[in-house]
Order: structure tokens, then C-alpha cells, then sequence
């Protein structure tokens, strides 16, 4: 059975809803870890946002190749989450050493940004998603650009929301993580409203 071409709709729609309908921190719940650690400042979601769309990005163009014709013509797909954590650390290792060589200014902007994506669940859980809902190659590098997109406006809302909070009076028992949850919980809900729930 041959995929469907393409069409500028169906573009259009693949990014839209990954970015805003089934954002993956707020419908997919990935990346929570990296949502709440790394959101204190927007300067530090913009680097963390900018290195998870880039490598999350290459990672679906790694990914699909080897599960299409490694794993699967070999029945080896129970391996790909071991296969796929492993070339999720080997990339951002190659990624980090050629950017500290070549590319000294962006490295120095994403400073420990890149080393955190190896543990970030969302990586892997795009590339996995991809998968399983047989996506070829060009829709698996889309979807994974635009969730990664949508992990970036999430971060970066949040870390908006936050640095405004340092300046506002916020009652004491409220000070800290406990806003920062609830604000959390408040953006995923609005996020819902774009599913038109």
C-alpha cells in the first residue's frame, strides 16, 4: 500500500496540530522534566528550545532510516528503544563535538542545553511516535520539527510566565514550585481549547 502524496493541507495541518493541538508537553506529556527545570529565565528556554528543535529534528531524519531498513527488515523491532536511546546520545555527542569545533558561537549559545536532550523523554518519544503511526520519512521530519516547535512555545510561555512571577507579589505559600504548577496545569488547559475541547 503506497502513502498518500502530500498535499499543502495536510502540511499545514501535521504542523499546526503538533505545535498547538497535540503539543507534546500538554497532550502527550512529554518532556515535563526539562518544562519545569529549565523554564526560570527565557533566556534559558530559547537555548533549551532552540537545541531540542534542532536535534529532535535530526533525530527523525537518523531514526526512521535505520528502523525502516534495520529493524524491521530484520524483525528486530522489539530493539528499537534501546537502538533508538543509543542514537539519540550518540547524536547529540557528534552534534556537541562538531559544534564545538565548527560552529563555536552556536555551541557557546547552547551551552549545557545539548548534553540535557539525551535525557529529555520527548526526543525519544517523537522518534518512537513517528513510528508508530507509519509516517514516512518527510511527514517524521516535519512532525518531529513541529513538536519540537510546540515544546519551544510551551517552554518559552512558561519561562515568560515565571520571570513575571519573580517581580509580582505572590503569596508566600504560593512561592515557587507551587505556582509553577498550577500555572502549568492552567496552560494545558488552554492548549485544550485549541482541540476545540
Amino acid at each position: 500500500m503506497t502513502p498518500e502524496p502530500m498535499t499543502l493541507a495536510s502540511i499545514f495541518t501535521l504542523l499546526f496540530s503538533a505545535v498547538l493541538i497535540n503539543n507534546v508537553i500538554f497532550a502527550r506529556f512529554l518532556g515535563i522534566c526539562p518544562y519545569l527545570g529549565v523554564s526560570n529565565s527565557i533566556d534559558t528556554a530559547s537555548g533549551m528550545a532552540m537545541a531540542v528543535v534542532f536535534v529532535m529534528t535530526l533525530c527523525a531524519i537518523v531514526t526512521w532510516p535505520i528502523q525502516m531498513y534495520v529493524l524491521n527488515p530484520l524483525h528486530l523491532e522489539y530493539l528499537q528503544t534501546i537502538v533508538f536511546i543509543l542514537v539519540i546520545a550518540s547524536l547529540v555527542q557528534f552534534v556537541e563535538l562538531f559544534m564545538r569545533k565548527y560552529a563555536k558561537g552556536l555551541f557557546d549559545a547552547l551551552g549545557i542545553y545539548l548534553p540535557l536532550i539525551t535525557t529529555n523523554c520527548a526526543v525519544l518519544g517523537i522518534a518512537i511516535l513517528c513510528i508508530k503511526l507509519n509516517y514516512n520519512l518527510l511527514q517524521s521530519i516535519l512532525f518531529s520539527f513541529a513538536s519540537a516547535a510546540g515544546f519551544g512555545v510551551a517552554l518559552i510561555i512558561f519561562a515568560g510566565i515565571r520571570e513575571r512571577f519573580e517581580v509580582t507579589d505572590v503569596p508566600s505559600a504560593m512561592r515557587g514550585a507551587a505556582i509553577g504548577l498550577i500555572t502549568a496545569g492552567i496552560l494545558a488547559m488552554a492548549f485544550t481549547g485549541f482541540a476545540g475541547w
